[in-house]
């Protein structure tokens, strides 16, 4: 059995980078470059996210979720004005936990993993 912290990091993750990097692009107009600094990852890591090679079926659950949604906004606007941080690194905590205690996306995540 795999600890959520496994999935998360191997299904969830990958799909929050994607939305985080597609949002500072279409709200900020960023390049991939841009966006890719702003968020401690390399072009190619960018571009991989946006093509969602990885996460597939948790960005489009994800996306379905306005809670985590805003709480993503939240995050874009926040690397956006100050680049990606240890304290941005404990938003993703916090975004984890907002998708653990909704029952209904955990156990979609859940079974895809």
């Amino acid at each position: 059995m795999k600890a959520f912290c496994e999935i998360f990091v191997s299904r969830v993750l990958p799909a929050i980078r994607a939305i985080v990097a597609e949002r500072l692009i279409e709200k900020y107009k960023l390049t991939q470059m841009q966006a890719a600094s702003k968020m401690g990852l390399t072009q190619a890591a960018v571009s991989h996210y946006l093509r969602a090679k990885r996460g597939a079926k948790a960005y489009k659950l994800i996306k379905g979720k306005p809670e985590i949604m805003e709480a993503l906004e939240a995050l874009v606007d926040e690397i956006y004005e100050k680049g990606a941080s240890d304290i941005t690194a404990l938003r993703m905590c916090e975004i984890c936990e907002k998708i653990r205690k909704n029952e209904e996306l955990l156990k979609s995540i859940l079974k895809s993993a």
